[in-house]
C-alpha cells in the first residue's frame, strides 16, 4: 500500500518530492560508500585494522568542516555520520570474516 499522508497545504507536496528525490540521490551515494567499505574489509591486513579510532575522528573531522561550508547544522552531521561510521564497521567486519 502506498498511502500518503495528509499534506498540510499545497507546497508540501513540492517539498516532499523534492526530498523524495534527494532521498534517491542519498541511497545511490550511501550504496557507492559500502562498496568502498566492502573493498577495505578485502584488502586489510588483520582483523584489528578494521576498527580505526584516528580515522574515525579524522573523517567525523572533515564531515564537520564541509557541513559548516554547506550550512547542514553539526547537530544533525555529526550524530549521522557517526552512525553511518558504525554500521559501516559492521559491515566491514562482515566482509572481513568471509574472506
Amino acid at each position: 500500500m502506498n498511502a500518503r499522508a495528509p499534506v498540510p497545504c499545497p507546497e508540501m507536496i513540492d517539498i516532499r518530492d523534492r526530498i523524495d528525490h534527494l532521498d534517491k540521490q542519498l541511497v545511490a551515494l550511501l550504496a557507492q560508500r559500502q562498496r568502498l567499505i566492502e573493498a577495505a574489509g578485502k584488502v586489510k591486513p588483520a582483523r584489528q585494522t578494521v576498527r580505526d579510532e584516528a580515522r574515525i575522528e579524522e573523517v567525523i573531522r572533515h564531515v564537520l568542516a564541509e557541513a559548516r561550508v554547506q550550512n547542514l547544522s553539526t547537530d544533525i552531521a555529526e550524530p549521522v555520520w557517526r552512525q553511518l561510521i558504525e554500521s559501516s564497521i559492521a559491515y566491514e567486519f562482515s566482509v572481513f570474516d568471509k574472506r
